[in-house]
């Protein structure tokens, strides 16, 4: 994989296009309920896909892996927010409040589903344990969020702008993720074989819906006055912060895990799936935990730090398989 690749693959372009034309061409007044619906609906299908790529032969396969899976879910749910929470005097005065309640939100966050899974297997770890794992952490989340948001923050998701309480919150995030999610995955053995044989449609399928919502939660904050409130120097400020929490974080789960004694597939599944936070998850989630005027600024440690996983943790998963290939050439025989 090329270090243009890396750096400009043509997902994180075009995430950096919609951003740009939120700010210039914000959609607003009729045209803004027009996109609204249409977010709703595009939230719905993408997790419907989710759930029709789910085997349920790898549901089984991995869930027996009890130890690793309570692993990726203390880093995901306990470490992370934990970490996010105590570097709060520091980010605090440098951030601004609105964007250090986004680092809290990133941090809160369940893992990825696809990108995790695609490293560990180019790193040839644990594939059914990964694919478990990342569905099992974007299911709990549902829940788990919003609960971990309002203990951080000490204050209802009402307060922070959504249009519900905590149980409301939890409730929509379920109709809008769990419920298509669900449905997707009952109608696996109809639609699985379509699926697969039309991987690019359903990819561009997918990531257009990442674009949809992001180009709407954009547009509510610019006008709003999104790019008043954030200067230059906060998100240089910001930029820094990502690459520090997810270089501590690979740090750690690198060393802890080779440190209990994990096998070395299982290492990398660990290391995939509790570094990583999901982008799919966590902008239909805002939309309903935040209101308008702060949900850019949220927004944005998420989308920086989506960027910055992807690059690292695509250069790890070829160091991996260069120490597999290397380690298998050097076998007698």
């Amino acid at each position: 994989m090329s270090k243009l690749r890396l750096l400009f693959d043509r997902f994180t372009l075009a995430l950096i296009t919609v951003v740009a034309v939120a700010t210039i061409l914000p959609v607003h007044g009729q045209g803004a309920l027009f996109f609204e619906h249409a977010t709703t609906a595009a939230i719905a299908l993408l997790f419907f896909l989710h759930g029709a790529k789910l085997s349920r032969r790898a549901i089984i396969e991995g869930a027996m892996h009890w130890r690793l899976h309570g692993v990726i879910f203390i880093w995901t749910f306990v470490v992370f927010p934990l970490l996010g929470w105590a570097l709060g005097p520091l980010l605090r005065p440098l951030l601004g409040e609105a964007l250090y309640m986004g680092v809290i939100y990133l941090c809160v966050l369940p893992g990825t589903v696809q990108s995790a899974i695609a490293f560990t297997s180019i790193a040839r770890g644990n594939i059914p344990a990964a694919v478990c794992a990342a569905s099992a952490s974007s299911i709990l989340g549902i829940v788990l969020t919003p609960l971990l948001l309002q203990l951080l923050l000490q204050t209802d998701t009402s307060v922070l702008g959504g249009s519900a309480s905590l149980l409301d919150a939890i409730g929509e995030i379920g109709l809008q993720i769990f419920l298509p999610f669900v449905v997707g995955h009952l109608m696996r053995p109809l639609i699985g074989g379509w699926m697969s044989t039309r991987a690019s449609l359903v990819r561009a399928v997918d990531q257009g819906s990442i674009l949809l919502v992001v180009y709407t939660a954009f547009s509510a904050s610019v006008v709003a006055g999104l790019w008043k409130s954030v200067g230059f120097s906060a998100l240089s400020w910001l930029v820094l912060v990502c690459i520090l929490l997810l270089a501590i974080v690979l740090s750690l789960v690198t060393w802890s895990t080779r440190r209990m004694g994990f096998s070395r597939e299982d290492e990398i599944t660990i290391v995939f799936c509790s570094s990583k936070k999901s982008l799919a998850n966590g902008v239909p989630m805002a939309g309903v935990l935040f209101g308008t005027a702060v949900i850019g600024p949220v927004l944005l440690p998420l989308m920086l730090f989506h960027q910055i996983q992807l690059m690292v943790c695509a250069v790890l998963a070829q160091h991996y398989l260069r120490q597999d290939v290397e380690s298998t050439t050097s076998l007698p025989g």
